[in-house]
């Protein structure tokens, strides 16, 4: 596995959400793969790799999660009115605006991010300098996903445009965004409050956050994840029943 950053480091995870599509009343991070919560499979890495801070931001049923959680070295922030996921992150803003170090931003359905890809998604994050890292994907089929618009053929980043927001064509990208970022925790703090919520969705979303920092000045890099499948996120019973054949118990 790729060596991790030098300095401290902290998780956000991200698991407010309800998942409307999954026809349930359980929070959706609870539905279970192989007879465990998903959260808890992302959880069990996180926790192998050593973050000194993890932070769950919890909503919907959040009670539920911390129960669920109570065994776990993890931190709790709510977020009671679900408003995007740069909205989520800022619920953090109490236990990590003063923390120095490398921040991971991950969401709690996207359970099979491996140690070698977050490893490797820091360790570029560190060796370029880069004050934001996207981890990427690219999909045959990319529709529904926020696309990657890279600065000319580099390895950084200047956007990510969300499909709703993304004209024709932006939408004939292939690379996505996953959903998993690092941050210099303090760049973080600092640019979050900049983001509105003027797009077509009306919602805080994190990914704003890399227009803003490539703005600056700032170096923003992309890796892309090489087994896609890791990131897939669980939107529907029938996404969560295709992971759980995709990744063996």
């Amino acid at each position: 596995m790729t060596d991790s950053p030098s300095g401290p480091k902290a998780a956000v995870v991200l698991a407010a959400g309800k998942g409307k599509r999954m026809k349930s009343d359980l929070p959706k991070v609870l539905h279970e793969i192989h007879g465990r919560p998903m959260v808890k499979i992302l959880l069990d890495t996180l926790t192998r790799l050593k973050f000194d801070r993890i932070v769950v931001v919890i909503g919907f049923k959040g009670e539920m999660v911390q129960e669920a959680l109570a065994d776990y070295p993890v931190e709790f922030a709510w977020q009671r009115e679900q408003l995007g996921t740069a909205h989520a992150v800022q619920m953090a803003d109490k236990q990590l605006r003063e923390f120095d170090g490398t921040t991971l931003v991950c969401a709690g359905d996207v359970p099979f991010l491996s140690e070698a890809t977050i490893g490797e998604l820091m360790a570029v994050h560190e060796r370029t300098g880069a004050v934001a890292t996207c981890l990427s994907a690219i999909f045959d089929d990319p529709t529904g996903y926020g696309r990657i618009v890279r600065d000319g053929d580099s390895d950084f980043l200047k956007d990510i445009v969300e499909h709703k927001d993304a004209s024709e064509e932006v939408r004939q990208i292939r690379e996505v965004n996953s959903g998993t970022f690092c941050f210099d925790n303090r760049q973080l703090f600092g640019v979050i409050d900049e983001i509105d919520d003027n797009n077509a969705q009306g919602e805080f979303y994190l990914t704003d956050a890399v227009k803003i920092l490539h703005g600056k000045g700032l170096k923003v890099a992309v890796v892309p994840c090489q087994e896609p499948a890791e990131v897939s996120g669980v939107n529907s019973k029938e996404q969560l029943e295709e992971l759980a054949r995709k990744f063996a118990g």
